[in-house]
């Protein structure tokens, strides 16, 4: 298996508008060969991130989605928030599960 983690900093008074997006998504995603799973993870601090998990059976799979039309048009209905709605840039990070409790 293997997770995608982006860490997207949001100013708090912005945190609704980013919410909804993910609420009122085209669920492009849902319909890629390889996806598991999306989980948005809301920030318990300030000065912390939001962190959105994908889990997709193996990178390529994630990297099919990525370089598709299918990711364009998923990102394209959420529309985008201003620039100061971020207080700083988003970070992606990915991983190879080597150990899952749940199998």
């Amino acid at each position: 298996m293997f997770v995608t983690m982006n860490r997207i900093f949001v100013n708090e008074e912005y945190a609704s508008g980013f919410e909804d997006r993910f609420k009122n998504r085209a669920h492009e995603v849902d319909k890629m060969q390889g996806f598991i799973r999306n989980i948005v993870l809301r920030p318990k601090g300030p000065e912390q991130p939001y962190v959105i998990m994908t889990f997709w059976k193996s990178e390529e799979d994630f990297n099919n989605w990525v370089n598709s039309d299918a990711f364009i048009k998923g990102h394209a209905k959420s529309g985008t928030l201003p620039k100061q709605a971020f207080s700083n840039q988003s970070h992606l990070e990915t991983f190879d599960v080597f150990l899952d409790t749940d199998e």
